[in-house]
């Protein structure tokens, strides 16, 4: 596959670079810094540019199967305008090319999930420590749903750097999750690039943790 990944230099989208070249896939890395990424590979391409250049952003997606976002902001105090406009402006630009699938990376917690936490998990993550991330995982996810994208949000629990287990729990039901769920980004990742072309929880979001 043609696969374009936003984020390709952040922890979880290094891992989702290395992964998807290890099986054979075109990749195509959108960053903000060329040396962001210390890998070279005849399957990699990379484009250096920022989330407000729309003809960057669309030689990027031109010709992908299939878009893998891993965006997010790096503040708990202050929303992310570049983050959310700009994947505004990469669904659009999906749209316009009609590239159709996309992977998000949310989290639990955004959305209606912020209801599949108990109650005092709830209040810490959602109304205290994550507020501001949450609430930008929120508009993007609003945005997906009212776009003609085939999406999957991907909604993991509490991020570890822990290895690749494959052991997972995961579904797009309301559930009722106990105390605060982790899971590995290399999970994260590796059940990103599988989605990319299973298509099951298209245009729906996944809750995703460890078993």
């Amino acid at each position: 596959m043609n696969i374009t990944i936003f984020g390709a230099s952040g922890k979880t989208g290094q891992l989702l670079v290395r992964k998807a070249l290890s099986q054979g896939h075109m990749v195509m890395a959108y960053v903000r810094r060329k040396d962001s990424i210390e890998l070279e590979d005849p399957n990699l391409k990379i484009i250096v540019g920022k989330l407000d250049e729309s003809d960057k952003l669309k030689e990027a997606i031109q010709g992908a199967d299939a878009c893998i976002s891993t965006l997010g902001g790096s503040s708990l105090r202050k929303r992310s305008i570049e983050v959310t406009e700009g994947i505004s402006r990469i669904i659009s630009l999906m749209e316009e090319l009609e590239v159709s699938r996309f992977v998000y990376l949310s989290s639990i917690g955004a959305g209606e999930s912020r209801s599949f936490m108990p109650g005092f998990t709830r209040f810490l993550v959602c109304d205290v420590f994550l507020r501001i991330p949450l609430a930008d995982h929120s508009l993007n996810e609003e945005n997906l749903k009212k776009s003609t994208l085939n999406y999957t949000i991907v909604r993991p629990g509490g991020l570890t750097e822990g290895d690749e287990t494959a052991n997972l729990k995961f579904g797009s039901e309301k559930i009722m999750l106990k105390g605060n769920p982790k899971i590995s980004r290399a999970d994260v990742a590796s059940f990103m690039l599988e989605h990319c072309s299973d298509t099951r929880f298209g245009k729906s979001a996944v809750w995703l943790h460890e078993a």
